[in-house]
């Protein structure tokens, strides 16, 4: 049994458009002036598509024009093309000037929320037909994407192994690491706080090999105080919050993650005032070289590079 589909008509878009033109306004002459043609010129393209298709589209009274039948169909249908062709148009010229399209980007915790979110708000404010994935993680994990081709551009630190000539890369800043408590917490209301006052509490902290937690061993050790031994490792905010508010253990965090633990509006959390700060190395914004940036992802990286720009002002 055959399944072929039936030949068609070689009708073109400016065919459809008549058509529909036609059945809209009921005359000929209006549908030629709707279109910017003239009477003849509407006439002679209205009996091509009637040759090409075979049959009459439209049936002619005293009054006007209605679709056949057969009309009736060509006319929904050319509904429908015109309407997909209006949207294609449409979709590709956003594409074209960054208003649509996909942007995917990763970040670290602390670059996320200082530099990440603000630039996803202004670029939302005024292209919000954009579709954004973000992945915030640890800095192994964004590289490998990058590298990849999962990312459009990361915030986050390079790999040892990593080809630096591969990327297009953007200094960024040094991380300052703040230590929540509960509000509660002993530590909480004292000022200047040394080190050796926060080695007897647990902590919660990332990972060994994550760079925050490689920053307080540093401290520790720098300090000459033996490493916090009590500990759960986890990168997850949800369950460093849960285990906050209801212990004294001490959950290390970027500045800006500390900042808004905080100021959620609970007033369960603090940040103990340390009297030595302490550092992570510094984040960069990177992009691979030879991938370039669909004009939206190129708009969102112009306004973190701004947004990067800014807190380097204000320090």
């Amino acid at each position: 049994m055959s399944t072929s589909l039936p030949s068609l008509p070689f009708l073109k878009l400016a065919h459809l458009r008549l058509a529909a033109a036609i059945a809209q306004h009921g005359q000929i002459q209006a549908a030629a002036q709707s279109l910017a043609l003239t009477q003849p010129a509407a006439s002679r393209s209205l009996a091509e598509i009637e040759r090409l298709v075979g049959a009459p589209l439209f049936e002619r009274h005293p009054r006007g024009m209605t679709p056949t039948p057969l009309g009736e169909i060509l006319v929904r249908r050319a509904h429908t093309v015109l309407t997909e062709m209006q949207n294609l148009a449409r979709e590709m010229q956003e594409e074209r000037e960054g208003r649509s399209g996909l942007v995917q980007a990763g970040a670290v915790t602390g670059p996320a929320v200082g530099i990440l979110v603000p630039a996803i708000r202004r670029l939302k404010a005024v292209t919000p037909h954009v579709e954004l994935r973000v992945d915030v993680g640890p800095s192994i994990q964004l590289m490998r994407g990058l590298e990849e081709g999962d990312y459009d551009f990361i915030i986050g630190r390079l790999l040892p192994d990593s080809d630096v000539n591969a990327f297009d890369i953007v200094p960024g800043e040094i991380e300052t690491v703040r230590c929540v408590v509960r509000s509660s917490h002993p530590l909480a209301t004292r000022r200047n706080v040394a080190l050796a006052a926060l080695a007897g509490y647990p902590w919660i902290i990332q990972e060994r090999g994550m760079p925050i937690r490689q920053a307080v061993e540093a401290a520790f050790i720098h300090t000459g105080l033996p490493v916090p031994a009590d500990v759960v490792a986890t990168s997850s905010l949800v369950l460093m919050m849960a285990l906050l508010v209801e212990s004294d253990m001490i959950a290390p965090m970027s500045l800006e993650v500390a900042r808004l633990m905080e100021g959620t509006g609970t007033g369960s959390l603090a940040v103990v005032d340390l009297a030595v700060p302490i550092e992570v190395s510094p984040y960069h914004i990177i992009a691979r070289r030879d991938r370039r940036l669909s004009a939206a992802a190129g708009r969102l990286h112009a306004l973190v590079l701004d947004e990067a720009a800014r807190l380097r002002g204000s320090a």
